[in-house]
């Protein structure tokens, strides 16, 4: 994902063109000025009234928010029913309507994560305008990231939707057995139909790269070389660049104690994506370098016990019936009891971030990981897509191969690049 540069000199053009030229040079100044400081958001692009996707993202802020509105007036409660992942509510609006999805599914997920229904509201539905994010992505969905830079909105075909709606209650399962999933963590399933245009269908994710504000590298890997290098941008430039598996080459993820955590998740969540028969996905990864207290932050008693509450409730959120206070304890004096393997990847204490199950902390290294596109399926298109890159690079790994294929590949790269 590159955003190149004649787009902005096509951006100026567009400014001259819209007759701003004909105003004093100070307005020219001043506009020349706003579309600096929207570069300066390092690709991503204010979707301001003078976008092209200003109106969809008002009619999507305003759907959300009577949306989200719904689950906030409703009492809250841990039990989901069979009803619940079938749910579907619309709400009907001036030009348009949106719908939403299995919303006491999501409701009941975004509280496991701690994220409350108001301060969801206040971040998809605030005054600020959404970002656009320039993507190389091939399925040519667009991209929407909230201003906070917390959520991503991201338009899906209706194939993909009802491949998630279908496999919901086993995504929910996962997550449940698993709290600390490298999956991404989705939030949300809408259909917005506006008159006289085509309906489309987005979801809402967390993004895996919050906070972003000092992350010095992003990359996309799929474990493959085909296709897999993106050219780096120009030093001192500000462009965000999402680099890819061959740009990594030489390079690792230091994670020394929590390597083995990482390494078994990553297993257990591939093989779960096998069990869909889906391939494709991506694991995606950024790292920032530790600032000197965020070095020692382990070692303060009052930030261990604080964690390991955090960590303890997600579990008992997660239904696994352990005393939190109990663990607590346990965890503080540090005993080791044998586990069930499952409970073994929990164990995991979580950093004092709102992000908190995609970030890893390595000895000098904060890491962003987490695993995001996961509604490929290795369909007859697909197989045969399979035979025809066979043939075209022959020797050479691509990202279309069998789901088990697809599983074993990648969690061997990540053996491969950490330690």
């Amino acid at each position: 994902m590159v955003v190149c540069f004649s787009f902005l000199r096509q951006m100026q053009r567009s400014v001259a063109s819209r007759g701003f030229g004909k105003h004093s040079g100070t307005l020219k100044r001043k506009r020349w000025g706003g579309l600096r400081r929207r570069w300066e958001l390092l690709g991503l692009f204010e979707i301001d009234q003078h976008h092209e996707f200003y109106s969809l993202t008002c009619m999507m802020k305003e759907g959300l928010s009577t949306s989200i509105q719904a689950t906030v007036d409703q009492a809250s409660t841990n039990q989901l029913l069979e009803a619940d992942f079938r749910a579907e509510d619309t709400h009907v609006h001036e030009g348009f309507t949106l719908e939403t999805f299995a919303g006491p599914v999501f409701s009941n997920l975004r509280g496991s994560l701690g994220v409350t229904e108001l301060e969801y509201q206040r971040s998809l539905c605030s005054d600020k305008c959404y970002l656009q994010f320039i993507s190389n992505s091939k399925s040519k969905a667009d991209f929407f990231l909230t201003n906070d830079k917390r959520f991503f909105l991201k338009t899906q075909n209706e194939r993909e939707i009802r491949f998630l709606l279908d496999n919901l209650k086993d995504y929910m399962a996962h997550l449940r057995k698993y709290p600390h999933s490298l999956l991404v963590k989705l939030l949300g399933v809408h259909r917005i139909k506006i008159s006289r245009r085509r309906k489309k269908y987005f979801i809402v994710m967390q993004s895996v790269f919050y906070p972003d504000d000092r992350i010095s590298a992003r990359y996309d890997i799929k474990g493959c070389e085909v296709s897999r290098w993106t050219d780096p941008s120009p030093d001192g430039c500000q462009i965000i660049v999402v680099l890819k598996d061959l740009n990594f080459e030489g390079q690792y993820v230091t994670l020394d104690r929590q390597r083995p955590w990482l390494l078994r998740q990553m297993e257990i969540d591939t093989d779960f994506l096998r069990s869909l028969n889906v391939l494709d996905y991506s694991l995606l990864l950024a790292h920032q370098p530790l600032q000197q207290d965020e070095r020692h932050h382990a070692l303060s008693f009052a930030s261990l016990i604080a964690r390991t509450k955090r960590d303890s409730l997600k579990r008992g959120q997660a239904g696994d019936g352990r005393s939190g206070d109990a663990h607590r304890r346990r965890v503080a004096a540090g005993e080791t009891e044998e586990l069930p393997d499952f409970e073994v990847q929990n164990r995991r204490l979580l950093l004092n971030l709102k992000n908190a199950l995609h970030v890893i902390d390595g000895p000098d290294q904060r890491y962003f990981i987490g695993i995001v596109d996961i509604f490929t399926v290795y369909s007859l298109k697909k197989r045969l897509e399979y035979w025809w890159k066979r043939l075209r690079h022959p020797g050479r790994t691509f990202s279309t191969v069998s789901p088990q294929t697809y599983c074993a590949r990648l969690c061997q790269w990540v053996l491969e690049h950490t330690k």
